[in-house]
């Protein structure tokens, strides 16, 4: 079966802060080996979650892992994306669609972050 990764963002109105989301959808592909990674977006930009699941159908997806691209678990990633997934699961009843864990609390992350205080603090030369 052919699967594909669909990172689910938030969106902006800036569009071209949207563009991360593409980057890191692109790293995910090279890194993974996974044809099929795409990005849609919950709010103010496209694709929306419902267009980025017909994108990964149209390029042969089978199966769909729903990745919610999102620091903590909050409203959309409890309520919003599961009915997204639900009214996708309705669209297209042969599909299989699950959701990924959120990115949440882990030690990658508070290394990223002390990387960008150290980086913040020697900008300002206050070390």
């Amino acid at each position: 079966m052919k699967t594909a990764v669909l990172l689910m963002a938030h969106g902006s109105r800036i569009a071209e802060a949207n563009n991360d989301a593409r980057y890191i959808a692109d790293m995910i592909r090279g890194m993974s080996g996974h044809d099929i990674v795409e990005v849609a977006f919950r709010e103010m930009h496209e694709p929306n979650i419902q267009q980025g699941v017909d994108i990964c159908v149209a390029k042969g997806a089978e199966r769909i892992l729903m990745m919610p691209y999102f620091l903590f678990m909050g409203a959309h990633v409890l309520k919003d994306l599961p009915e997204e997934i639900e009214a996708a699961r309705n669209r297209y009843p042969f599909l299989e669609l699950e959701m990924g864990r959120h990115l949440g609390v882990h030690p990658k992350l508070a290394e990223l972050q002390l990387e960008r205080v150290r980086e913040s603090l020697g900008r300002l030369g206050w070390n």
